[in-house]
């Protein structure tokens, strides 16, 4: 029926019995039905009543709030379990979930502004279920415990009649919380909607017990398939991460206060490491695409408040095996060599995320106290592939990430030098590539030069380079042998025949986010260095969409090679560079360890420029965004209901589902 227009008015005309005055419309009364079956005794709840024919409780007088699923947010008793209860609820919530799925029928243009009815009457005060049901699958999502018992192999034995339930749960709550209708007016009519309660119950949540049982229920499910295991498959491993993300994002969005409780303590790290992970291990998978910008998305988001930062210095044991080099050091290493591994060696398709990553890493970059040596040397590499010539050239805003590279490295020297000697180190060996940068050459046959050569063998390691957009690889030795962490394996492509449902285009980073100054409001606009606005939007003029028509001119090199950030680290290294040559020579030094020592002890107060205002790029609210969430949510939900398959050969508008 919603294939075909002409039934959609269907289940909102009346039914042809009810004649006298109140008609209720086909859909409201389906709706009716189940929510009422949801909480009916002895069907999908136990009865609290005593047993018998006459003390039968008419659903339609039932207080529903005595009968939720699950203790937790607003509800302090946990009822027993009940296997067929579960199961029926299971049944019922799919049923919801077809009926919300009109979505998915209409095209991307037509979806992202489409008023679901469906939902809008589920989630209003019409329904007057809504307050037990948003509770029932809160607490049933946040109090699953799929290790239960932790009896190796019990899930082998027993059937889990409640991981189908959370599943579902899970799907139905991210559903009806991305139905947003605080500024939506009705298709038909110009009236104002109803508000969705699911969000406005999820936006006053405000107690801490609340927050942590919510909080300790995503991060245990985010973390169960990390979980390490001496008994192979001893232990059950569920899979819902990605509506998990979905949820943990949309509460951060509707509950800020939510949010800054998971900042305030390092518990934010237990989202952070299983979101490094999924990212690590999905960033060669073709059908991971969606998942990737998620996980990214919401490091975004936390990357905005200055916590994040803090909270990454903490100390790092490495607990989950990840397909990445060993190293010692805190989560901020982790994060650095898992980004550095999505650039250098990730599917092509994670190239409009890029700018997202450098933004996250020049947000925590001023609250850094020390990086460690190979986290230091992939900044390096990672600055000396994007500034080699032909990948500035090859397209309109490729020289966003130098200057993201730039500001990152400017905020850990003017603001956290003295325990970044590793990071000084590296910048001190690899000069060069700094000297480069401000040399860079800009007249038309030099340009023309470095696209050509980039062609023939002129990019490292010989060989043509594919298309103009790929990334060069490092000429240095470091990138060449490194051993993975034990028990990691490679990241993997997708296996062929993958079901993968397409996506929109990436919002670009200047829809997404604000520019914010971490100062005093005071000090903002007279400290604003020349040129910062120049990387954040990209010249309309000269850069125009398609690459195939646009060629760099020596105009526009000049444009912006003027304004690259690079006054600081010329400094540092005209004072440093002498100093460490110095002691090589007097000492006869090719150790490290003794020019880490000076450096360490070294300061540079008073050598440097003015430190400039620490600038935070803030995630804000935004169609682009919206739209994106919408078509990955569904997408997600189609492909995880294919057995037994609910959608499946039906003709779905919202995005197409491609085997890989």
């Amino acid at each position: 029926m919603f294939e075909e227009p002409e039934w959609h008015s269907f289940f909102w005309s009346s039914l042809p019995a009810a004649a006298e005055n109140d008609s209720v419309p086909l859909a409201q009364s389906l709706i009716n039905a189940v929510c009422d079956l949801l909480f009916c005794p002895d069907f999908t709840v136990t009865s609290t009543k005593r047993a018998g024919p006459d003390r039968a409780e008419e659903l339609s007088g039932l207080d529903s709030c005595e009968y939720i699923w699950a203790g937790g947010v607003g509800f302090a008793r946990s009822p027993p379990r009940h296997a067929p209860h579960e199961a029926a609820r299971t049944e019922l919530l799919r049923l919801l979930l077809v009926c919300f799925s009109e979505t998915i029928y209409k095209p991307p243009q037509q979806a992202a502004s489409h008023h679901n009815r469906w939902i809008a009457y589920f989630t209003s005060p019409d329904n007057r279920h809504a307050l037990p049901l948003f509770t029932s699958l809160l607490n049933t999502v946040c109090s699953y415990d799929p290790v239960g018992l932790g009896l190796p192999y019990n899930h082998l034995l027993f059937a889990d009649t409640l991981e189908p339930l959370v599943e579902v749960a899970l799907q139905i709550l991210i559903v009806t919380l991305d139905h947003d209708t605080s500024n939506a007016v009705s298709e038909d009519s110009e009236e104002v909607l109803p508000d969705n309660l699911f969000i406005n119950y999820l936006s006053r949540i405000h107690r801490d017990e609340d927050f942590q049982f919510a909080l300790r229920g995503v991060t245990r499910l985010l973390n169960n398939p990390l979980a390490q295991t001496y008994l192979p498959n001893s232990s059950k491993k569920v899979n819902l991460h990605q509506e998990l993300l979905v949820l943990f994002w949309k509460m951060c969005d509707y509950n800020k206060k939510f949010m800054y409780y998971v900042l305030k303590s390092s518990d934010v790290l237990e989202v952070l490491v299983p979101i490094l992970y999924h990212l690590n291990d999905s960033r060669a998978d073709q059908s991971r695409v969606g998942l990737m910008h998620i996980g990214v998305f919401i490091l975004l988001l936390l990357s905005g408040e200055r916590n994040l930062g803090v909270r990454l210095n903490k100390p790092y044991a490495a607990a989950v095996p990840m397909d990445i080099p060993v190293f010692t050091g805190t989560h901020a290493d982790l994060l650095v060599v898992v980004f550095h591994k999505i650039i250098t060696t990730g599917h092509q398709r994670l190239q409009p995320l890029f700018d997202c990553l450098l933004t996250i890493l020049v947000n925590v970059s001023p609250y850094l106290k020390t990086l460690s040596m190979v986290a230091s040397t992939k900044l390096l590499h990672l600055l000396e592939a994007f500034s080699t010539p032909w990948f500035l050239f090859s397209q309109p805003h490729h020289h966003h990430l130098v200057f993201f590279l730039l500001e990152m490295f400017n905020n850990m020297i003017q603001y956290q030098f003295d325990g970044n000697s590793n990071l000084v180190y590296t910048i001190i060996r690899k000069r060069a590539v700094f000297h480069n940068l401000a040399n860079l050459p800009h007249e038309h046959a030099a340009i023309a030069r470095s696209l050509a050569g980039a062609g023939g063998g002129g990019a490292a390691g010989g060989g043509a380079a594919p298309a103009a957009s790929a990334l060069p690889r490092s000429r240095s030795t470091e990138s060449v042998a490194e051993t993975a962490m034990e028990g990691s394996r490679p990241a993997q492509p997708a296996e062929p025949g993958t079901l993968n449902a397409t996506l929109p285009d990436t919002p670009a980073l200047g829809t997404m986010t604000e520019r914010e100054s971490a100062h005093p409001p005071a000090a903002r606009e007279r400290l604003l260095p020349d040129g910062t606005e120049q990387h954040d939007k990209p010249d309309k003029t000269t850069a125009p969409k398609e690459s195939g028509s646009w060629r760099p001119t020596a105009e526009w090199v000049g444009g912006w090679r003027g304004k690259l950030p690079l006054q600081t680290i010329m400094r540092l290294l005209q004072v440093l560079v002498p100093q460490v040559e110095k002691i090589c020579i007097d000492k006869g030094l090719t150790d490290e360890s003794e020019i880490l020592r000076f450096l360490q002890h070294g300061t540079l107060v008073g050598l440097l420029p003015v430190p400039h205002p620490i600038l935070i790029r803030k995630y804000q609210a935004n169609a682009g965004t919206a739209a994106w969430f919408r078509t990955y949510l569904w997408g997600v939900i189609y492909i995880r209901n294919v057995d037994p398959p609910i959608w499946y050969d039906t003709d779905v508008k919202l995005f197409e589902i491609q085997r890989v």
